[in-house]
Formats: C-alpha cells, structure tokens, sequence
C-alpha cells in the first residue's frame, strides 16, 4: 500500500523589515547551539523576537564608561538589598536572550532569570549600537514591563530614559545631559551625574 506523501514540516519565521521570511529560533534551540561551542562569549549574539541578533563590538569608550558606572553603583548597593547584574545573559521569558550592560534588581531574584517586571533599573551604555539601543531594545523592554530603561550615548555622554512602559512602547522618553541628575525613580539612591565619572 502506498503511503500519502507527508507535508514537509515547516519551521516557524520572523518577517525582516525588508520583508524576507527568516527562520525563528527558540530559546532552547539557542542554548542548545551554545552548549555545542557552535556560539560562544565572543560571539555577543542576542535571541530577539525570534532572530539571532549579532552585536556591534564594544569599544574602549563604551568599555570605560561602564566599568565606571558599575564600580560607582557597587559602593552605594551595601545594605539595600539589591542585586547589580553586568552583561549578564538575561532570559526574561519566551524566546528572549539578550546581554543588558546593568540590570538593577531586588536580591532575592538571580540576575538571568530576574522577571522584567521585577528589574528596577535596565540600562545599554550605546556606542554603536545607539539606535537599535534606542529602538528595537526599548520596544522590547517595554513590552516585556521593565519600568525604568536608560540608553547611555558613550559618544556625547546623554541619557535618554525611558519610562511608563507599555506593550506600544514607553509613555515617556526625556534626554538628560551629562551635567544634570540622573535619579533612578525605583532606586533613587543611585542618584548620580556622568559628568562626576572619571572616563578619561
């Protein structure tokens, strides 16, 4: 007896912007690649709605001014019960892995596996990558609730904050100059100006 023939089983795709179907990744499918050695650290590869998302190399600027803001927040965290993550492989949910620069959290979450809900502070110090920072990345942090999300422009040393999130975007997006404060609305504490960095 003849067998029907089978359809062939398709894979699920993401629409690129200049319209080419592109094949969706899971993020187990992801882990799995890693786990393999066929990604590895060096590849900086984020798992966004679906893609595989190269990212742009870090430069010494951006590499400076994060250490900086890293090291300035770790002195004022001791006693607040709250957790700094750095470049940590985040897995808000879904089919989502990216590398944030500093995630701001209660203590009691670990860092990868923190829900966007509970992040007090989500931040991307941008050198190259300021308008997909600024773009693509606040469209999805927003939609995945992540209240507070600040996009450092390493170049001009300005802070575009977004706030209010929603599943359309953020409801309120201000720049602030290096010279003015910076105050973290869930974690005033970390109040600071990058001006006061030493990112010489």
């Amino acid at each position: 007896m003849n067998e029907l023939p089978r359809e062939p089983k398709t894979r699920p795709t993401t629409q690129g912007a200049e319209g080419v179907p592109r094949l969706r990744w899971t993020l187990a499918e992801f882990e799995r690649l890693t786990e393999l050695g066929i990604f590895t650290e060096d590849d900086r590869i984020e798992l966004i709605e679906g893609e595989l998302v190269p990212m742009s190399p870090k430069g010494n600027r951006h590499e400076v001014l994060r250490d900086e803001l890293m090291n300035w927040m770790i002195e004022r965290l001791p006693g607040q019960g709250l957790r700094l993550s750095v470049e940590i492989g985040w897995r808000p949910g879904g089919d989502i892995y990216v590398e944030p620069d500093i995630l701001v959290c209660p203590r009691s979450f670990k860092g990868p596996t923190v829900p966007a809900t509970e992040v007090l502070l989500a931040i991307e110090v941008a050198d190259s990558s300021f308008r997909f920072d600024t773009s693509t990345k606040a469209r999805l942090y927003a939609a995945l609730g992540i209240r507070e999300y600040w996009v450092i422009n390493a170049k001009i040393m300005a802070t575009r904050v977004h706030r209010e999130p929603s599943a359309a975007g953020y409801g309120s997006v201000l720049e602030v100059s290096s010279g003015e404060m910076l105050v973290p609305a869930f974690v005033p504490s970390l109040a600071l100006k990058l001006a006061d960095l030493d990112t010489r």
